[in-house]
């Protein structure tokens, strides 16, 4: 079995494949791998959005394993993922109305929510800050993971800080196999990129982090949402972040990425002329299916349909990492409309891009 023979190459960390209908066998995994938990380790497993790296949300030593593990900064908030609503009194002491209703809404899903914590909840976890953020993933392994570890689980992605996240468990061996206990490999993920993040501790909603679930699907369930003008443009340095990826570069491969956006017609040309100022071993180009046939020049990525904004959000970090492996030092990749997922694309792109980006 796959998970034998890894266990035999990589003797740090023990990765156990699990089907999504989760056998009797396979179960027994998941018990190992919440006693793992509870004896403050880490474990990498599976969301519908990316993979995550967990930890115990209300051991301060286990979330100070996670930071390490990554290497991410300590003010970076973590994000605290439960099974069950009744784990949220474990962490939440308000909970408000319009929480209720998104979570009745959007949760098992891509959303999660700021809340004020409970002085049980280590500031380790919280980044030093007063509030937590919490959601529920529409996984069913993450699901038992939880369950069975009995406590919240803290879980940034599981990748190497400033990295693209993982989007399969070949991506979370390759940065931190070694690092940490065990990695529990459930396949590819659904989503692609990192859950939709609401503040619900202020008067109106304000969405901190834009994914799957975007602004009208939220505007049907909660009156007066509101996006962070951070979004989208270059963070300040000096603040502390509310959410997971409000104030450093993340999602980056090692090349210099630059988007270009603007006319559709325009994009590829631009980008030609860019690539062919460098040696062809030397560029990299992401684009989609429809125009894939304008390229012939240096490596070249497809990440899906554009009209199919899902299928590009599945493949963008995958897309990313192979510009690494190829190490490529030049890659260009095409701009997205913010509308919809398109939103939250542009948004990993340009902190992928250090917000370097060209319009036509």
């Amino acid at each position: 079995m796959f998970s034998e023979v890894v266990k035999s190459a990589m003797p740090d960390t023990i990765i156990y494949e699990i089907s999504k209908d989760i056998t009797s066998e396979e179960y027994e995994y998941i018990r190992e791998a919440g006693s793992v938990i509870r004896r403050g380790g880490l474990v990498a497993f599976p969301t519908e959005t990316v993979y995550g790296l967990g930890g115990d949300a209300l051991n301060p030593a286990a979330s100070g394993r996670i930071y390490s593990a990554k290497g991410r900064p300590s003010d970076n908030p973590l994000i605290a993922h439960i099974a069950d609503i009744s784990q949220l009194d474990m962490l939440a002491y308000e909970v408000p109305d319009v929480a209720m209703r998104l979570m009745k809404r959007f949760w098992p899903g891509p959303l999660t929510i700021i809340l004020k914590k409970k002085k049980e909840v280590p500031y380790e976890t919280t980044g030093g800050l007063d509030t937590v953020a919490v959601r529920m993933p529409d996984n069913p392994i993450a699901l038992a993971f939880i369950r069975e570890a009995g406590v919240p689980i803290a879980a940034p992605s599981a990748n190497l800080s400033g990295k693209p996240s993982p989007t399969n468990a070949w991506h979370v061996r390759c940065d931190l196999y070694g690092r940490i206990d065990m990695i529990l490999d459930g396949g590819p993920v659904n989503i692609g990129i990192e859950s939709t993040i609401v503040d619900l501790t202020s008067e109106l909603p304000v969405v901190l982090r834009p994914g799957y679930i975007d602004m009208n699907m939220l505007s049907e369930v909660a009156a007066g949402v509101e996006k962070d003008p951070a979004i989208l443009g270059v963070p300040d340095k000096n603040i502390r972040p509310k959410a997971p990826g409000m104030k450093y570069r993340h999602y980056a491969p090692e090349g210099e990425l630059t988007i270009v956006s603007g006319d559709p017609d325009r994009i590829p040309e631009r980008i030609n002329m860019l690539a062919r100022r460098h040696d062809e071993a030397d560029v990299g180009v992401i684009t989609t299916d429809e125009n894939r046939h304008r390229y012939d020049y240096g490596k070249v990525v497809c990440i899906g349909e554009r009209r199919d904004e899902l299928s590009v959000a599945r493949s963008l970090y995958g897309a990313l990492r192979t510009m690494d492996e190829y190490r490529i030092k030049y890659i260009y990749v095409e701009g997205f409309s913010d509308e919809n997922l398109g939103d939250a694309i542009m948004n990993r792109l340009m902190k992928a891009a250090g917000y370097k980006i060209i319009y036509v």
